[in-house]
């Protein structure tokens, strides 16, 4: 008899296996794989530096970190050997990297699901075509699950904080302007993310200074920045060109970042992680745009306060990680948005 039920899968493995915000944007897939699947074991494997965001997920029963810190050989082997130990009859690859489709293929799991590409494809059981219809990242991981049977009914990123890591947060907060007595902030934040992976998707360092002091003057809150072992250059260029108290926060564990910024009431994130870090948080996010496309990039509804700024440029998308432009042309993209377009949105977004 004909049903609409899922297959009986009852060990689960999902993986993204690189970039904080690609983790991030397959957390509607947890979701949807538990819904169909409420009693199943629901494992997810990627970089160890990225799925402690997914620590607290309750659609997660274990999540199995990859070490890129370690000799290859020696972390893909015990990474293998725990996944064949495991005895999954799903595997779902969401990456399809040569490293990923090898590992799904070592799982030993009888259905394997991962992207059609040359030279890997025989080492999944069903491949994922690329049909050329332009999704955004939330709808391409769908098409995943959805080729094993499992409807997606998912739509939203999110990120899980306990209690204790908000109340934390807020003390780190208030700790940074001085004081520890009061239960609350002495003023609304507002995060600013202006570092990027690749330079090609940074907005000008000099303006987000401006920005900062143009936040602190009219809206009168705590401005915060969000920065990474490899965005000094940035900051200073920021701390540079802004007379504010801005507040710098480095050096904190991911996990961490992630409970200051769920205390922002806005962010202003260049196209990187620290941007799908707030949209999950339920934090209103101001997306920067250069290169990459935000139709796809940035899935969040405008609604809850998201906002995706990005000009038109006839190199758009160049999807390169160096501009290779030249005189007015150099970093047209990102030039052409201004500071007065960027305060207006984070201005709606403060005062929804």
């Amino acid at each position: 008899m004909a049903t609409d039920a899922p297959p009986p899968y009852r060990r689960i493995l999902l993986t993204r296996m690189k970039f904080i915000g690609d983790v991030v944007l397959t957390t509607p897939v947890i979701r949807s794989v538990r819904a169909a699947y409420p009693d199943a074991f629901v494992a997810y494997m990627g970089d160890r530096n990225a799925v402690v965001l997914l620590e607290q997920n309750p659609g997660l029963n274990e999540i199995i970190p990859f070490d890129y810190t370690k000799p290859t050989l020696i972390e893909q082997t015990r990474v293998a050997l725990h996944l064949w130990r495991r005895k999954f009859d799903l595997v779902v690859d969401m990456f399809g990297n040569p490293r990923s489709a090898l590992l799904t293929r070592l799982s030993g799991a009888p259905v394997r699901v991962g992207p059609a590409r040359p030279g890997r494809g025989r080492l999944y059981t069903i491949e994922v075509h690329d049909d050329g219809k332009r999704r955004t990242a939330i709808e391409f991981h769908n098409r995943s699950i959805a080729a094993a049977g499992i409807p997606p009914s998912a739509g939203k990123t999110e990120i899980f904080l306990t209690d204790d890591e908000r109340r934390e947060a807020r003390i780190y907060l208030r700790w940074l302007n001085g004081g520890t007595a009061p239960p609350d902030l002495p003023k609304p934040v507002i995060g600013l993310y202006p570092g990027a992976t690749w330079p090609a998707k940074q907005w000008l360092p000099e303006r987000f200074g401006e920005l900062a002091d143009l936040i602190t003057s009219k809206l009168g809150v705590q401005v915060i920045l969000f920065a990474g072992p490899h965005d000094t250059m940035a900051v200073d260029a920021v701390m540079k060109n802004s007379s504010s108290q801005v507040k710098v926060l480095t050096a904190l564990p991911l996990r961490q970042v992630a409970a200051v910024m769920s205390h922002c009431r806005v962010v202003v994130a260049n196209d990187g992680g620290p941007l799908h870090i707030a949209a999950a948080l339920g934090v209103p996010t101001i997306g920067l745009f250069g290169p990459g496309e935000d139709d796809i990039w940035f899935p969040y509804e405008r609604a809850e306060g998201h906002r995706a700024l990005r000009r038109d440029v006839p190199c758009h998308p160049c999807h390169l990680d160096f501009c290779n432009r030249e005189g007015k042309g150099f970093m047209e993209c990102m030039r052409l948005l201004t500071v007065a377009e960027v305060f207006s949105a984070v201005q709606g977004a403060f005062l929804r």
